[in-house]
């Protein structure tokens, strides 16, 4: 029998580990309990008047990947058709440029790898990712989007293989899924399939949480086999390892609780 994941263990780690912010996640993805208003302001702070967030390494410049993240924690607190979600997302529409999504320059110094100007590689990633926002958002972006997903198309090897990071991978699928591009996005899937043994437990639930966040079916082979590499990963204490170390091990643990529910 194939291992299961072991949902109480994980829902122990992150009540015992969490913080108040951690918790109400927590309590939405088990039960759809919506957070304080005094706390959803909270996990707002310090957005900039233009509807973007900025990076911790960027000053005041909005940034397109630290705004993506954002949103994927507001998305844990059911928040994302609140006003400053509703801001960041024209903001992104608004940021894109000849199909893509790339860092303002004035960011060029600071930026991490993933985020360089310039850099072909951190283009298609935060193509990607922006994209994938802009799919699950509660309005419609169908102009940015069909844009954004032929110039992921675009970009792919004939073998599904992408010319930049990992996490570019499943963001990409992602976006092609939505916009019903199949034959692309299951390209991607099977080389993701290939690396899955050798993926991290947080890749993986990052990876799963995606996929699941764009009505790709839980029966889906990957998804399948996603679910059993982090059956075998999870630690005796409920948790799964970070790959920003243990400060960031319940937000590992979070993704994988939701994409193993």
């Amino acid at each position: 029998m194939s291992p299961v994941v072991d949902m109480d263990g994980a829902i122990g780690f992150v009540v015992a580990r969490g913080d108040a912010v951690d918790r109400a996640r927590l309590s939405f993805l088990r039960t759809g309990a919506a957070p304080s208003q005094e706390l959803l302001t909270t996990a707002e702070i310090g957005q900039a008047p233009d509807g973007g967030w900025p990076a911790l390494w960027g000053g005041e410049i909005a940034s397109v990947d630290a705004t993506c993240f954002r949103l994927a924690e507001l998305d844990d607190l059911g928040a994302l058709g609140r006003p400053a979600a509703r801001r960041a997302f024209d903001w992104l529409a608004s940021r894109q440029r000849d199909s893509m999504w790339e860092e303002d320059e004035a960011l060029a110094a600071e930026a991490p790898t993933w985020a360089k100007p310039g850099d072909p590689e951190a283009r298609l990633y935060l193509t990607a990712n922006a994209a994938f926002w802009l799919s699950v958002a509660p309005a419609k972006y169908e102009d940015q989007l069909r844009a954004a997903a032929q110039a992921i198309a675009a970009h792919l090897g004939a073998d599904g293989s992408w010319p930049s990071f990992l996490v570019s991978a499943w963001l990409s699928a992602a976006v092609l899924h939505r916009q019903d591009m199949f034959y692309e996005a299951a390209r991607i899937q099977i080389m993701l399939g290939d690396r899955l043994p050798q993926m991290t437990p947080a890749d993986v639930a990052a990876m799963a949480c995606t996929l699941r966040r764009v009505g790709v079916a839980a029966e889906d082979w990957l998804l399948v086999a996603a679910r059993r590499r982090l059956a075998e990963t999870q630690r005796s204490d409920g948790g799964w390892p970070s790959d920003d170390g243990p400060a960031f091990d319940v937000h590992t643990t979070l993704a994988a609780i939701r994409a193993a529910r």
